[in-house]
């Protein structure tokens, strides 16, 4: 269980970093909403379920 909730916590961080990362690169091309707007929703829901994700795993890992 801990070697999952750890894989689980690694793939948050590297959502999160892809996120911070390609976001504003997404926001500064010229169509970058428009283009790309099923990237970033698709990015921020996949965040928030390795958010929950991550709570859930840390209540059996004590």
């Amino acid at each position: 269980m801990t070697a999952l909730f750890q894989l689980t916590v690694f793939a948050l961080i590297a959502v999160s970093f892809a996120l911070v990362v390609g976001v504003p690169f997404t926001f500064a091309l010229p169509d970058g909403w428009t283009t790309n707007r099923n990237f970033i929703l698709s990015g921020a829901g996949l965040w928030m379920l390795l958010v929950f994700t991550v709570g859930v795993l840390n209540s059996f890992v004590v």
